[in-house]
């Protein structure tokens, strides 16, 4: 049964992206000592990646080369992809999805991009451990890790390390 996860990194006020989008908050830093910690190992562990359609809309409208070309990609949207940038499938019904997702025992699955897809798998019971890099950084604004939906439930903290003066990870489950 694969596992599914999230890996994300958050401003110390809680937002994703600027109120423009932009991640350059983010890749600009380099006060951070990821180490065992960096994407580039990460994503090697992951075979199956899984974003919303703002997700992928912004990897359109960035002009990124597509970096999934090694993991099986679906985008969850009810609309069509018009030429899609990479090789990819889409799917409408989460419930459906969680289903599908669950059956793989070909490695874990990572939840890509912002808090909303994220929050539907949380609420549903669907995922079972979060990464968050928290950045030393405020932004003021901008898009939440996780939107306000009305859900509360305890999870547990598995390990807080820091990584440099500039990010720290908090590693939780939510079993």
């Amino acid at each position: 049964m694969a596992r599914i996860i999230g890996y994300i990194a958050s401003s110390l006020d809680g937002f994703v992206a600027d109120p423009g989008e932009s991640l350059d908050w983010l890749t600009r830093r380099t006060d951070m000592q990821l180490g065992e910690y960096d994407y580039n190992l990460f994503i090697k562990r992951i075979r199956t990646v899984v974003m919303g359609r703002g997700t992928y809309d912004w990897l359109v409208r960035e002009n990124i080369p597509w970096p999934y070309a090694e993991q099986r990609c679906i985008v969850v949207t009810s609309r069509p992809l018009p030429d899609p940038i990479g090789r990819l499938e889409t799917r409408t019904d989460v419930d459906a999805l969680i289903a599908e997702l669950r059956a793989l025992d070909d490695g874990n699955v990572w939840m890509l991009g912002g808090g909303q897809l994220q929050m539907a798998f949380i609420e549903r019971g669907a995922l079972d451990e979060i990464e968050i890099y928290v950045i030393s950084q405020l932004l003021g604004g901008g898009h939440p890790l996780f939107p306000p939906t009305g859900f509360s439930k305890a999870i547990r903290l598995l390990s807080a390390t820091s990584l440099g003066t500039g990010c720290a990870r908090l590693h939780y489950s939510f079993d």
